[in-house]
């Protein structure tokens, strides 16, 4: 039996970690999961909601780091979870997409040596001003196994000099969570609650310093979204970093009388945002796991960014880099409504998880040998 630890820092990395616990759970005679948050997401009450939706049971251990900065945040991650993995003994580490907990938890264990396995491994924005590509990069160099989830990924990290024996790729274990949970989300009466119907409407994140951060670049996002809001409702469930952003602009004295079609909504849980979303008719962002779920539904996807370290949902998917300019967000927001594209990339079938877990089993086997 192989234990292992799977650490959660921020909401988007539960999505990816419930499929895997799941799976081991499943398969206990096989692993034993230890579930660490270092709790670099410290919204509890939005912490817990996301847990309760997603079944992953309570965590383990809570490591409780809160925010600060990102060097401050990756030290302590670091500090608190060294000596968990010293206490716990694990054969493995499984850290997850590109936030500030990935690389620290990485960090200690190749300090420690003890095996790491790094899921959506291999993913480039090739923007080195992103925090995330900095995570992603060297959780890439120094984890001992690479989970990827598309072929693109593969060929990054084969082009970086990773040897090919380090690298499997495994398909999208976000859309495990995703068809495990739409089921599920139908339950959830959050349409009828903000008065939308089923593919007539429009849903909007933001939450990216790029975006929000800069007065003039909200404003412009904020204009685009009430000219599109004269076509179909638009729904903006508002991150609280974009909600304070927005009073402290002044930006949202007049949207109601300009736009009484954008409605500004609190955070939603996973299983009512799911339900928002699948029943959407064009979704814009500038979060990555959105571009992936789109995809996954069908959906026409508007980027709200000058890059995506997400490819294949350009190439395979529904998804449109747009930026931030809202004449390019306007005009391919009427072209992806009248003219819908994409297919689904391959091994984005909801299978992910065992495949991770069978190569990790494999990894380890010949490790021993």
């Amino acid at each position: 039996m192989l234990k292992v630890i799977n650490v959660v820092g921020a909401r988007p990395n539960f999505m990816k970690v419930a499929p895997i616990v799941a799976a081991m759970r499943r398969r206990a005679r096989e692993f034993q999961p230890v579930v660490v948050h270092t709790g670099q997401h410290y919204d509890a009450q939005m912490s817990a909601a996301f847990f309760r939706d997603l079944d992953l049971p309570e965590a383990d251990i809570h490591l409780g780091v809160g925010s600060a900065s990102h060097a401050a945040q990756t030290a302590n991650v670091m500090l608190r979870f060294e000596p968990v993995v010293i206490s716990e003994k694990p054969d493995w580490v499984i850290v997850v997409g590109d936030v500030n907990s990935t690389l620290a938890c990485a960090l200690v264990c190749a300090k420690l040596q003890v095996k790491v396995a790094h899921v959506e491994a291999g993913l480039r924005s090739h923007d080195r001003t992103m925090p995330e590509e900095i995570n992603r990069v060297l959780t890439d160099q120094i984890a001992d196994l690479l989970l990827t989830p598309s072929p693109d990924a593969d060929e990054n990290l084969r082009a970086e000099g990773i040897p090919a024996a380090r690298i499997r790729l495994v398909g999208n274990v976000m859309i495990d969570s995703l068809y495990t949970h739409l089921e599920h989300s139908k339950r959830s009466n959050v349409r009828e609650q903000l008065g939308v119907k089923d593919r007539d409407y429009a849903v909007v994140t933001l939450h990216r310093p790029t975006n929000v951060d800069d007065r003039d670049v909200l404003a412009r996002l904020l204009a685009a979204l009430e000219e599109l809001s004269r076509r179909l409702p638009v729904v903006f469930p508002v991150h609280p970093r974009t909600q304070k952003q927005l009073a402290e602009f002044g930006l949202l004295a007049h949207v109601g009388v300009r736009a009484p079609q954008l409605q500004f909504v609190e955070p939603l849980g996973y299983l009512d945002f799911l339900r928002l979303l699948s029943g959407a008719r064009l979704v814009l962002t500038d979060s990555g796991g959105l571009q992936e779920e789109t995809t996954a539904l069908d959906i026409p996807c508007l980027t709200l960014r000058p890059n995506t370290e997400r490819p294949i949902t350009i190439t395979h998917g529904t998804n449109r880099l747009v930026g931030a300019d809202p004449e390019q967000i306007i005009c391919n927001a009427h072209d992806a409504l009248d003219h819908p594209r994409g297919s689904l990339p391959p091994l984005w079938d909801g299978q992910a998880a065992d495949r991770i877990l069978n190569a990790i089993q494999q990894w380890s086997v010949v490790s021993s040998q």
